[in-house]
């Protein structure tokens, strides 16, 4: 179990550390190339869908060939994004590097991969828990990663910074070897009760899962206006760039505690209601940002509180995704809830390049943000976290 949640955690760290950091290069970039927001924008919306549809098949390869052989392909795919972001000329290339290359390379590299495997190895009586570890560790990547691209920007210029990522994040590789599980040794996985299809087809009848997908969304659509959009919005207000990178290393720090203790927290309390109240949480702390003058410390003080509840949907929404259809196809079910996350994050960061190129202001999606959070809450509340019944089905393949 330890060298399941060490690796796991160090690859979580690189992965989600650098993709946190990417709102540090919006301005750099679109200066330097003479595109607008928008265009940097929809880069990384294409990005996040990308993950999205990608983070699928990953999770499909990964139940059935294990998550080693995937990540490494990730970390490979990882490498060449950043470089190909570095490098590229016309929008075109760059959305393609980046959006759709650094999409793949995600989907192969974060949760639903790992935590395929932590479900899988891991008791479950420690599972949501283990998973609050995982996601804690993604948010010390923030904490760790961002201030480290912000110096290596302001050291080496945008571009080297993104070669010297695109070598370090290689790293991965060699720590996927931790994450074999002795059951693919074979390169075949387990027999199974269930096929992809029937495990499919009970899912996405099943209310609770639609009902997670849709709460998820609204994850994905804060979250990513946030992280790549906050930067430039807190420039606007006449703040200075650090400003911004201290704020998001402070969501990233916040954030290890939030997921840790949400995941802990999963193994007592009804992760439906833990769930309500992080995004009903998320809508007050948008609201009273807005409301307060603007300065250094409400800046700080908010990223400290949407820090606590940044990434802390995750260990309770994987683990009900666990607790509810079982952990056999848990990677690719996880890989279609965290698709839902994707395309709330597509239209998140879109929409905030979007709105601003037309109106000049953020303020539109900050305030949809505020309603997104209270759906969230609602919908999440009628969620049944019980196992589900099942009539006995012919052996899958």
């Amino acid at each position: 179990m330890t060298q399941v949640l060490l690796c796991g955690a160090m690859v979580v760290t690189l992965s989600m550390g650098i993709r946190h950091g990417f709102g540090l290069w919006l301005q750099p970039i679109t200066q330097a190339q003479g595109w607008t927001r928008e265009t940097f924008s929809f880069a990384l919306a294409i990005q996040n869908l990308s993950w999205g549809i990608f983070g699928i098949f990953a999770g499909m390869v990964a139940d059935r060939f294990g998550a080693a052989r995937v990540l490494i392909g990730g970390s490979i795919l990882y490498g060449l994004g950043l470089a190909g972001m570095a490098l590229s000329t016309t929008p075109l290339l760059f959305t393609l590097t980046t959006g759709v290359v650094l999409g793949a390379a995600q989907a192969g590299t974060t949760y639903a991969v790992v935590y395929g495997v932590i479900g899988r190895q891991i008791d479950p009586a420690k599972r949501s828990w283990a998973m609050g570890v995982a996601a804690a560790a993604g948010s010390f990547g923030q904490f760790l990663m961002v201030p480290v691209e912000g110096f290596l920007i302001s050291g080496l210029g945008w571009q080297q910074a993104l070669i010297t990522l695109s070598l370090f994040v290689l790293l991965i590789a060699p720590l996927s070897f931790g994450l074999r599980e002795p059951g693919f040794a074979s390169g075949t996985a387990p027999k199974r009760d269930q096929s992809i299809l029937q495990a499919l087809r009970e899912a996405f009848k099943y209310p609770s899962f639609q009902l997670l997908m849709a709460g998820y969304f609204v994850c994905g659509f804060q979250v990513v206006f946030i992280g790549v959009h906050m930067p430039s919005y807190l420039k606007d207000k006449g703040l200075s760039p650090q400003v911004a990178s201290y704020a998001l290393a402070l969501i990233g720090l916040f954030n290890v505690f939030g997921t840790y203790i949400a995941g802990t927290l999963g193994q007592r309390l009804a992760k439906r209601k833990i769930l309500a109240t992080i995004y009903l949480g998320r809508a007050a702390a948008i609201a009273v940002f807005l409301w307060v003058p603007i300065s250094p410390m409400s800046v700080y003080i908010f990223a400290s509180v949407m820090g606590l509840l940044w990434l802390s949907t995750v260990p309770p929404t994987n683990a009900t995704v666990a607790q509810i259809f079982g952990v056999a196809h848990l990677s690719m079910l996880g890989g279609f809830v965290f698709f839902s996350h994707q395309i709330g994050s597509f239209m998140g960061v879109w929409l905030g390049g979007l709105l601003y190129d037309r109106t000049g202001s953020y303020d539109i999606v900050w305030y949809i943000s505020i309603a997104l959070g209270i759906f969230a809450a609602i919908v999440n509340l009628p969620v049944r976290e019980a196992p589900i019944a099942r009539t006995p089905q012919p052996q899958g393949a």
